[in-house]
């Protein structure tokens, strides 16, 4: 990826340094140039020192010109011969300490990258139907990164058909994984679910939305321990859970309680076995912990909610004696090279990556959407009642700017709250109901909502015909659900309509992406994005090593633009 360089030299606080000594000393380190003013010497050296990452440095401390800090290179360093008419460098000098090179795979946590078998500590999220897409998956997989596959809000013969996809472009051993998103009214659908993952060979879930453990995330996590001959607990499943709460995190950081695993048992789902081996564990041992992200968000700022869950492990790793790793990372808010930097530094062992994604071209998203999104900025960002825990007031952040989309559930939840059923509507809002949202009768919409219940869940839609209310819910939960499968589809005539799911980080990104190839949504593919802010990352991290050393690293020096890399 950009290939090997070599670092160049970095020269601190030579601005005050006799100018002639310092000229001598890039003559010695073969960096003067005739007619170069010894400003621009120094100047370009910190520039390459910061652009060439990859390599070491060697920093010294020197009377006259203060610290100066060398490549380690074929070039060679001073390595104590004399500059002109000067004492040696290593009698004129002491070494202030060695940087290393800093690589993009190296950013996050190596035990991470090791136990995954993926070769950066970055993870392509799940986009909710299948927006991330078995494509997206594969691209995501051959470039060395971890992608999920969507496949929460599908069918059943939506995903089998996507998880075959993957498995036929990822046969090198690629990690991969699909999403199990919470489905507390309708536990059956769940159950389904991990059915099919099981069936399929899906060895690792994103759990997201979940509010408490349930049931099936607890045996998908148990199938999948066994016992080694030395009596070690091998792992086979694994649980990546996305959480925003500490309260929510705790669950997964403690084994599951005992009853959940006795009625496991009772039920003939899990082994003894495998619930006693479970009672030792977590169910999850890699938590997203998931800040100002797109779609279900809490809003909260990834230093301090990634503070709060990293104690909590530790305190859990302490009140259960666990000797196996728990990973931490970081989603929400990522969409530059300076976040991904940020989120490594706060002791993220991996990154994960959502609303930039869905920009790329592998993306689910119709065409339409994803061009919406490129032109989106940090601001164009709101909040809208959640389709599927409407009644719980619970919201999603969603692109603000070319719909109304978020200003029509807002009302919808307010109507639901005032009223008790669909025929204690007032007029006005009723007429506004019909044609601004629903666009045909409450009576036609309401018959496809049930149709639609019927099928899916029976014992849902018989709560809502014994209660008005929550028929009112449903129907509402309708259009919210619609609104994000025009948006996937690209329904013109609903375009005022699209749920688009992002946050902030889209807009970082665009800004960051200006004049840049990646720029044009056309150019936008998932490796490309990944990687690029890998690089950056990694370029940050270097410029900040100098800074952390005594150098002026100017401030346009963390500025990674995007360019084409290839993961080689």
């Amino acid at each position: 990826m950009g290939g090997a360089q070599t670092i160049g030299l970095a020269i601190l606080d030579g601005g005050s340094a006799n100018r002639a000594a310092a000229r001598d000393l890039l003559s010695a380190a073969r960096w003067d140039k005739p007619g170069r003013s010894i400003d621009i010497l120094v100047q370009r050296c910190v520039e390459q020192a910061v652009r060439r990452f990859r390599e070491p440095a060697v920093i010294y401390e020197t009377a006259e010109l203060g610290r100066l800090a060398f490549p380690h290179t074929e070039e060679g360093l001073p390595n104590g011969q004399g500059l002109p008419g000067r004492v040696p460098l290593a009698q004129a000098s002491k070494l202030v300490g060695l940087l290393p090179g800093v690589s993009p795979e190296w950013l996050g946590n190596s035990a991470f990258t090791d136990a995954f078998g993926c070769r950066f500590p970055y993870l392509v999220g799940e986009m909710a139907r299948g927006i991330a897409t078995a494509r997206m998956v594969v691209a995501a997989g051959q470039g060395g990164l971890f992608g999920f596959f969507g496949s929460a809000g599908l069918r059943p013969d939506a995903i089998r058909p996507a998880l075959a996809e993957v498995k036929a472009g990822l046969t090198s051993g690629e990690p991969w994984g699909a999403n199990l998103i919470h489905c507390p009214d309708d536990p059956d659908h769940e159950r389904m679910l991990v059915d099919l993952f099981l069936e399929e060979g899906v060895r690792h879930l994103s759990a997201s939305a979940f509010l408490r453990l349930s049931p099936e995330i607890v045996r998908f996590s148990a199938l999948g321990l066994s016992r080694r001959a030395d009596g070690s607990i091998e792992r086979h499943h694994h649980v990546f859970a996305k959480v925003s709460r500490p309260v929510v995190a705790r669950q997964f950081l403690d084994p599951p309680k005992a009853k959940l695993l006795r009625d496991l048992v009772a039920s003939g789902r899990i082994s003894p076995e495998q619930a006693e081996l479970q009672s030792r564990l977590p169910v999850a041992e890699a938590l997203t912990v998931e800040a100002d992200s797109g779609g279900h968000t809490d809003n909260r700022p990834l230093a301090s909610l990634f503070h709060s869950i990293a104690e909590l492990r530790s305190a859990a790793v302490q009140r259960h004696g666990y000797d196996r790793p728990i990973f931490l990372g970081a989603a929400g808010g990522i969409g530059t090279p300076a976040a991904a930097a940020a989120a490594f530094k706060l002791g993220a062992d991996y990154i994960l990556t959502g609303s930039v994604n869905q920009s790329a071209v592998e993306s689910g998203l119709s065409r339409d959407g994803r061009l919406m999104l490129a032109e989106a900025d940090m601001f164009d960002m709101i909040m809208a009642p959640a389709a599927d825990m409407f009644e719980l007031g619970a919201k999603v952040q969603v692109l603000k700017r070319g719909t109304f989309f978020a200003m029509k559930a807002h009302r919808l939840y307010d109507l639901y709250r005032r009223y008790g059923s669909l025929e204690a509507l007032p007029g006005r809002d009723r007429f506004w109901l019909e044609t601004a949202v629903l666009r045909e009768d409450i009576e036609e919409a309401w018959a496809k909502t049930r149709a639609h219940h019927e099928k899916r869940n029976p014992r849902l839609l018989a709560a809502a015909e014994a209660d008005p209310k929550k028929r009112m819910a449903l129907l509402f939960r309708r259009f919210l659900f619609m609104g994000a499968h025009w948006a996937r589809e690209g329904l013109d005539s609903r375009r005022s309509d699209y749920q688009i799911w992002c946050g902030p980080a889209m807009g970082a990104f665009n800004v960051w992406a200006k004049k840049s190839f990646l720029e044009d949504p056309a150019e936008r593919d998932v490796q490309q994005i990944g990687l690029n802010l890998m690089e950056g990352a990694a370029l940050v991290t270097r410029a900040q090593q100098l800074r952390s050393v005594g150098v002026a690293v100017p401030s346009s020096l963390f500025d990674y633009r995007p360019r084409r890399l290839t993961a080689c």
